[in-house]
């Protein structure tokens, strides 16, 4: 269980810094990056559309929405610079560490 979720956890870390490096990717399509930034501001907004203390509804929301907006964006974002993006940080490998982040 605990491999599992350690193996969770790398993949979820290497697919945000892909995302991260197709956002800053120059062949990205602006509406691309406005639904990618729309999926991380709502998943941090302090509130939800509809709240979490409605049982179901209120999580399942957030499971629709964020995977949603992440889904469209992917659409309209040539599969070549995901592919870029995903063969870069799989070069680097490694976690990398954050400027300004201790050893």
């Amino acid at each position: 269980m605990f491999e599992r979720l350690k193996k969770l956890a790398a993949r979820t870390r290497r697919e945000i810094r892909v995302w991260r490096l197709v956002l800053a990717d120059p062949r990205t399509p602006r509406l691309a990056r406005w639904l990618l930034a729309l999926a991380v501001g709502y998943a941090l907004m302090p509130f939800d559309l509809i709240p979490d203390f409605i049982p179901i509804l209120g999580q399942l929301d957030d499971i629709i929405i964020v995977p949603g907006l992440v889904y469209l964006a992917s659409r309209l974002i040539p599969a070549q610079v995901i592919a870029d993006c995903r063969a870069r940080v799989e070069r680097e490998g490694g976690p990398r560490k954050e400027p300004g982040e201790a050893p």
